[in-house]
């Protein structure tokens, strides 16, 4: 048994030709926020305490579909949502169509902190967001230029995007700047669990681009993007009505907890039986296991043990 810690930035249809202009910063916001996971739980950090700060680090980080690079909905709004979970005693908090909080994931903590309850939305967790002092910003902070072209694709295109979906364009011949992936961004989580098998698992995300206004993903719902129990920590990404359908993070532990498997054959099972191309995740076991499978093209994913393995991708390896 030792530490254990995962992270994703989305799953999809990732172009193997995405330029390395797009491909470079993600890459290395991996690298950073693995790298700062891995000194938490080396300084004997809560992997509860661990998760939210990775994820409060890639909310940070405009090139991920949360936070500042929340992706925008059919009014050209922001609508964020997060989840947090703590296995070892259950306690959760979930928060969605938040629109000036910077940090998403850290109000779904003080939800689970602070509340009675697991999960507020919209004008509610915006209420509540103001009550606790955290910050809050002009929703225009989270608008980018690159979401604003990619909805007006998506609108010409007539349909909802997930993360990486090449947007469509109307002349082949044309560029624009999401022309090769400008824009693709995903959502993002981490699951930790520490040298005592505490584990933790939190995620966020800004949903789909060109969603309808109030629409809720995987993200915050219990056992179907987020789910961590005794066993494991799951964190999962693609297409939330998928994720949803198929209570994706739960059915690992599930699997795990009914039938025996391990980590790795369950999350495998998991991600298999759902339609391929919508479903990738991230999860880690009490025993200090590490697996990040998934069916799309690619994953923006890392991953670091105690005993010296680590990895950071985005397309399949050769292991997989």
């Amino acid at each position: 048994m030792g530490w254990a810690i995962a992270l994703h930035g989305g799953a999809g249809d990732i172009s193997l030709s995405l330029p390395a202009e797009r491909r470079l910063p993600r890459e290395a916001a991996l690298h950073h926020c693995l790298q700062l996971g891995v000194a938490a739980l080396k300084a004997q950090k809560h992997p509860l305490d661990v998760v939210e700060l990775v994820v409060r680090e890639l909310e940070n980080h405009p090139n991920f579909n949360a936070g500042k690079g929340s992706v925008l909905t059919s009014r050209g709004t922001v609508e964020m949502e997060a989840c947090i979970m703590d296995g070892n005693s259950k306690k959760c908090g979930a928060v969605s169509g938040l629109t000036t909080v910077v940090n998403a994931i850290s109000l779904a903590r003080l939800v689970m902190d602070n509340t009675p309850h697991i999960y507020l939305g919209f004008d509610g967790a915006e209420a509540f967001a103001r009550e606790q002092g955290v910050e809050t910003v002009d929703s225009s902070h989270f608008i980018t230029p690159e979401n604003i072209e990619r909805l007006k694709q998506a609108k010409e295109a007539d349909r909802v995007q997930m993360d990486y979906t090449q947007p469509i364009q109307k002349d082949e011949k044309s560029e624009s700047p999401t022309g090769n992936g400008d824009s693709q961004i995903g959502t993002v989580g981490c699951v930790a669990v520490d040298k005592n098998g505490n584990l933790a698992t939190a995620t966020s995300t800004g949903g789909f681009v060109n969603k309808m206004v109030g629409r809720i993903g995987d993200t915050p719902i219990i056992g179907a993007g987020t789910y961590a129990n005794n066993l494991c920590a799951v964190s999962a990404t693609g297409k939330g009505e998928t994720i949803i359908r198929g209570t994706v993070a739960r059915d690992v532990a599930a699997l795990m907890e009914y039938k025996g498997l391990s980590l790795k054959e369950a999350a495998a099972y998991v991600v298999e039986c759902n339609p391929r191309g919508d479903v990738g995740l991230v999860a880690v076991s009490a025993k200090g296991e590490v697996t990040m499978p998934f069916n799309t093209t690619g994953m923006f994913r890392a991953c670091a043990t105690e005993d010296g393995y680590s990895e950071v991708g985005i397309w399949p390896s050769v292991q997989d």
